[in-house]
């Protein structure tokens, strides 16, 4: 029997991994761990309840204003006792961020096997996203198992040098979870207040975007809701100091914008399907908004994840202030346009990336 520990610290980490490590704990021939590095603290434990995941390990390493050094440091350190008592024959990170990374260099210290789950992503670019452009691909290079959510993404694997037996197609585990959480009947007093009008979604966090990039953002924001009497605008606010002090200064003090705090996931999932267009500078989110058929317009100048730009459900519209305001007054004034970027199909998976997964980790010989 195969024992199986999954390693993970964030809120977006927690919603695409407890469908596999509940998919796993059902597996006879496994054996589960979860062990949580607490990078977020307040936003992981409800997506775990929610899910019905109770880990066996919490490393607790959120503390105050905490650097990207702090959070490698504490994973690094907390978790390779957690990995000498268990003995795990493979750990399996997700994504991009810091836990991922740290918690492969961990396991590898140990020579302990690594699966990559949602591997393969890629900008090219170390400054965008960051760090986890850079995350990712140390993980890459770490991993002995890549679960690659789309083709595109096992290509960028196999141009890299990593062996074809070992890289595997399986979509992304978010859409495992979102199947789970829309409900038709759904209702929340936040979607009342912006109910008859066209609600616009905001998610802002990304590091290199605090400061002024993410003025210019807010400053269009703010422009839309004054200009556009149908608009509501609900931003589900980060719980990031820094991009806090930014969105009271740009975005309080308007009767169309509610500065509300994060949403679970159970309640994101559903604002997400009832809103008119997300505006975000999220990766995940696009995955996301691809499969409650909404469109994305992303705050950014690249993404890992180019299959939306190509089924046509995402647009990228930079951070300049100009371009976001004239791209989201487009969606709402031309019918036809906003039909466009909904019409596509989903690139991101059916639902089954979890059980795909787990499957191929019952069938691993070496």
């Amino acid at each position: 029997m195969k024992k199986i520990m999954l390693v993970f610290g964030t809120r977006p980490e927690a919603i695409k991994m407890c469908p596999l490590a509940l998919e796993c704990a059902g597996r006879q021939e496994l054996t589960t761990v979860v062990c949580v590095t607490g990078q977020h603290t307040q936003m992981l434990w409800p997506a775990l309840d929610y899910f019905g995941v109770a880990p066996a390990y919490d490393l607790a390493v959120m503390k105050d204003e905490q650097t990207l050094a702090d959070i490698t440091a504490a994973v690094l350190l907390k978790l390779t006792p957690v990995l000498a008592a268990e003995k795990p024959d493979l750990v399996l990170v997700h994504g991009d961020t810091t836990t991922a990374l740290a918690a492969a260099l961990a396991a590898f210290y140990r020579q302990i096997p690594v699966g990559h789950v949602e591997a393969g992503l890629r900008t090219y670019d170390l400054a965008a996203p960051y760090p986890e452009e850079f995350n990712r691909r140390g993980v890459g290079i770490l991993a002995r198992y890549h679960f690659a959510p789309t083709e595109w993404a096992a290509g960028n694997l196999l141009r890299e040098g990593a062996a074809p037996e070992r890289v595997f197609v399986t979509g992304n585990t978010v859409i495992d979870a979102i199947r789970t959480t829309l409900r038709e009947d759904y209702s929340h007093p936040e979607l009342d207040w912006a109910a008859g009008g066209k609600l616009i979604l905001v998610t802002a966090h990304r590091r290199e975007n605090i400061g002024r990039p993410m003025e210019g953002m807010f400053a269009a924001i703010r422009r839309l809701a004054e200009d556009f009497p149908a608009v509501r605008v609900i931003y589900p606010i980060h719980k990031n100091p820094q991009v806090r002090r930014i969105a009271e200064r740009y975005l309080r003090d308007n009767e169309r914008i509610r500065l509300i705090e994060p949403l679970e996931v159970f309640d994101f999932h559903n604002f997400l399907r009832r809103c008119y267009i997300i505006l975000t500078d999220s990766g995940g989110l696009q995955e996301e908004a691809s499969a409650a058929r909404k469109p994305v317009l992303l705050m950014r100048d690249g993404t890992e994840r180019p299959e939306g730009i190509e089924a046509g459900i995402v647009r990228l519209v930079g951070g300049d202030q100009e371009r976001i305001y004239g791209e989201v007054a487009r969606l709402l004034t031309d019918p036809a346009a906003y039909a466009s970027m909904i019409t596509g199909k989903n690139p991101f998976g059916d639902g089954f990336a979890a059980k795909r997964i787990a499957d191929i980790l019952v069938g691993l010989k070496d």
